[in-house]
């Protein structure tokens, strides 16, 4: 139930990130990012443009740029599934979980924020 609670609640803090995205400024993105950090076991956070280019992150560069192309792609092609199985519907969450970590995917029109945490049994 904490994983539900605690998945739920940093999906909202996610998704509140991309309200009024287009007139964000940087000290809001920055906040939002250091909220989103600030969540028990989230190991860390980049936003991406809609190239897959890495433009904040509070991971290492070699990392950041591993994450950014690969979960880029993945996302693309996750959303081209969903509007292959309805061309109404749209990506809106994806979320990943393996073994050593989870990978919360939300994609808006012109940025992909990436957060990546522990897992909790």
């Amino acid at each position: 139930l904490s994983l539900i609670i605690g998945f739920n609640t940093l999906q909202i803090v996610i998704a509140s990130f991309f309200k009024g995205s287009h007139k964000c400024l940087a000290q809001e993105v920055e906040e939002t990012m250091k909220r989103i950090q600030s969540h028990k076991g989230v190991v860390g956070t980049i936003v991406v443009n809609a190239e897959g280019i890495p433009i904040k992150s509070t991971l290492d560069n070699t990392t950041t740029v591993q994450y950014a192309g690969l979960i880029s792609q993945l996302s693309d092609k996750a959303r081209s599934v969903v509007r292959d199985l309805d061309p109404t519907n749209d990506l809106t969450f994806l979320r990943i979980r393996s073994k050593k970590h989870e990978i919360m995917v939300a994609p808006d029109k012109e940025f992909i924020l990436i957060v990546v945490q522990n897992p909790v049994d």
